[in-house]
């Protein structure tokens, strides 16, 4: 594969990452949550280099990002529900997993052989030109090796994928930080992922609190498994104290080299998790522990993505 191109977030940049995409090659691209690798989702070679890219297992599905619910639609069924919460909150930092139409098209590899399929249409007005001037579905997990720190900048996409993929379009920073939240709505509303949509919300869209995922050994669908946006560091969790040869990550008004936000701001900490843990690892931090963080709002994504990070690996 050639040396990645980096793309300037222009017409010119987007008219390139989109017939890159069209040719079954892989564009990294930013959307508000994280940067995503991004290929056709109805090839099932393009597909096939995704995994292989990251080095994913074949058993975990990948999110199909369409440019609107129309181009939704046409790929899945949509119960009323899902429906709702479609008009509700895309686009956004929400997927919805909803029962694929099997005339679609998608490569079986998206969805890693369910009858399902994880769709969303990002906030980002860059990510939906692309996606609109591609003229396809676009499966793009995030564009980071497997298990390892998400990317939320071009540069932490290059790090990881530089040799690996055609091309980067560069967005600039990620606003939002954390991946999107993912409802199950083929039966009943499951919370499948915390995410950049607070459960908040969904529960005053759909005048009832969803189930949460009971886990289990096979995911249905992305950011499931135990260990996944790991750094190269241990990791300890809630911590008040920090232990001899631990370097704090702040939260809130605590003594720290590194705040993701000291003011106690969720979104601003959301936001900037995973350039922090980049940071850690790069001046050689070799334990990390985290400061206490709320389990309200974003504060259930960060704590999830945490509790990943520190699990065993």
């Amino acid at each position: 594969m050639t040396r990645m191109q980096v793309l300037s977030p222009d017409q010119d940049g987007i008219e390139r990452g989109a017939e890159l995409l069209r040719r079954g090659r892989l564009v990294a691209f930013p959307t508000e949550t994280v940067y995503g690798l991004g290929g056709d989702a109805n090839d099932d070679l393009a597909v096939a280099e995704i995994f292989a890219a990251k080095g994913r297992p074949r058993f975990n599905p990948l999110i199909v990002h369409v440019p609107d619910l129309d181009a939704a639609r046409a790929i899945a069924d949509f119960p009323d529900q899902a429906l709702r919460l479609a008009e509700t909150f895309w686009p956004g930092p929400l997927t919805l997993v909803v029962p694929l139409r099997p005339s679609a098209g998608i490569a079986p590899l998206v969805s890693a052989g369910l009858d399902t399929i994880a769709l969303r249409v990002p906030d980002l007005p860059l990510a939906r030109n692309l996606l609109i001037r591609a003229g396809i579905p676009v499966a793009a997990p995030s564009a980071n090796p497997s298990g390892r720190v998400s990317p939320t900048r071009a540069e932490h996409v290059a790090e990881g994928l530089s040799d690996r993929i055609d091309a980067v379009l560069d967005g600039g920073p990620c606003s939002v930080g954390v991946e999107s939240t993912i409802v199950g709505v083929s039966d009943k509303p499951t919370l499948l992922r915390p995410g950049g949509l607070p459960a908040e919300a969904i529960e005053a869209c759909l005048g009832q609190e969803p189930s949460h995922h009971a886990g289990g050994d096979t995911p249905n669908a992305p950011g499931q498994l135990a260990s996944h946006y790991a750094p190269n560091a241990a990791m300890r969790l809630n911590v008040t104290a920090p232990e001899a040869g631990e370097v704090l990550l702040g939260f809130g008004r605590v003594d720290a080299p590194i705040n993701l936000s000291p003011t106690g701001d969720l979104t601003e900490a959301a936001a900037q998790l995973f350039h922090h843990l980049r940071t850690l690892d790069a001046e050689g931090a070799t334990r990390i522990a985290v400061s206490p963080i709320p389990e309200t709002g974003l504060g259930l994504a960060i704590n999830d993505r945490l509790r990943r990070a520190a699990a065993p690996r």
